[in-house]
């Protein structure tokens, strides 16, 4: 007697988006659809275009590729869908009503930045009462402000840097006071949208003659600015995963970003189009003691956050320091990212890989954490 085949569970792998980082969203997908079994998963994926609507996309990772510095995105052609709102179904359908295939069991939103990772699109999720990967609506929403991030980790005890935060309307109407509040951090500033990611947006300003350009840089993708003294040590991040059976998240071997040149930081530029001149150190080259410390951090972060299935916690990490305050400074957090990078060369998976979970285990890992967390209130 010949049994039944297990159904495959179906996940729609959601990407592109209407933010200035749909190219890299795109990107994250090739990886993720490259990465994905298909004799385990029934996938999906499903491009949302940079006006925002949503459309089903052939299942070939390398459309999706970086590839001689060309930026991919989401072809506006194709069949405009949506996710079912009626709970008893959470199908895939066309805009008519009519249902693609069975229910969706796990939404993989690989969205950054605002209209996808910021927690407009987990409240969709929500809504909808579908299982999806990553943080609630609420964690999403405040590590995607950097002003709110800092006010929470600060709140709980964690290190931050020095900071101040404004509006494009403030800078507008009472600039004196505003320059005035960015001077007393100290030159040189990262002048930086604060709801944006990949260094979109970001200037370092050396001097005030710099700070206009920079505003307007910043403004042009956020009209919220946060500006950051900046901080010396060493940048290093630190991967989070939520561990399967229940016990505390699970943290990767951290790994180190270095400009060696050509850039004055880690710019969009640096991360996706000149890797020249980027050395990524994975594991980081720090003693056992400031390892164990900086992934104690992690997990401080994520939870202090509420964050859910993943998260990276990029730091900076001062060795000397460290020693000298017997490990009571030293370590300054810089910002959460609850939807990292996840390209093959992103530093999520590469720490990961370092730690032993290779890419394709992880988006299991990710897949299988989100088919087992209930829906509704957590």
């Amino acid at each position: 007697m010949s049994s039944q085949p297990t159904p495959r569970p179906r996940v729609a792998v959601v990407f592109g988006g209407r933010s200035s980082e749909h190219a890299i969203s795109c990107v994250t997908a090739a990886g993720v659809l490259a990465a994905l079994d298909r004799s385990v998963w029934d996938v999906v994926p499903v491009g949302i275009t940079t006006s925002g609507r949503w459309v089903l996309v052939d299942d070939d990772p390398a459309q999706f590729e970086l590839a001689d510095g060309k930026l991919p995105q989401v072809p506006a052609a194709g069949p405009s869908v949506a996710l079912s709102q009626d709970v008893e179904s959470r199908a895939l359908q066309t805009v008519s009503g009519e249902a693609l295939g069975g229910p969706v069991d796990v939404v993989l939103p690989l969205l950054h930045g605002p209209f996808g990772e910021d927690g407009t699109l987990q409240g969709l999720f929500e809504l909808s009462d579908t299982r999806y990967v990553g943080s609630g609506v609420l964690a999403s929403a405040a590590g995607m402000d950097k002003q709110v991030m800092k006010l929470l980790l600060a709140g709980h005890g964690l290190p931050v840097g020095p900071w101040t935060s404004f509006r494009a309307k403030r800078w507008d109407a009472d600039r004196d006071a505003v320059v005035a509040e960015v001077e007393a951090l100290g030159y040189p500033v990262f002048v930086k949208p604060a709801r944006a990611g990949s260094s979109i947006g970001i200037t370092r300003v050396t001097d005030r003659a710099g700070l206009e350009a920079a505003v307007a840089e910043a403004v042009a993708h956020d009209p919220k600015v946060v500006v950051e003294a900046a901080l010396s040590g060493r940048e290093v991040e630190c991967g989070v995963l939520e561990d399967l059976a229940g016990g505390e998240p699970r943290t990767s071997l951290p790994g180190e970003v270095e400009v060696v040149g050509g850039h004055d930081f880690y710019d969009f530029e640096a991360k996706y189009l000149d890797a020249g001149n980027v050395r990524l150190s994975c594991p980081a080259d720090l003693p056992d003691d400031v390892t164990a410390a900086v992934r104690r951090t992690a997990v401080r972060v994520f939870e202090a956050m509420e964050a859910e299935g993943l998260a990276r916690v990029d730091l900076f990490v001062d060795v000397e320091r460290f020693r000298a305050t017997d490990g009571a400074e030293g370590i300054v957090v810089n910002e959460i990212n609850t939807m990292p990078g996840f390209t093959p060369f992103s530093m999520y998976p590469r720490m990961w890989a370092a730690t032993g979970v290779d890419y394709p285990q992880l988006v299991d890992h990710l897949l299988t954490l989100a088919l087992q967390r209930p829906t509704g209130l957590r």
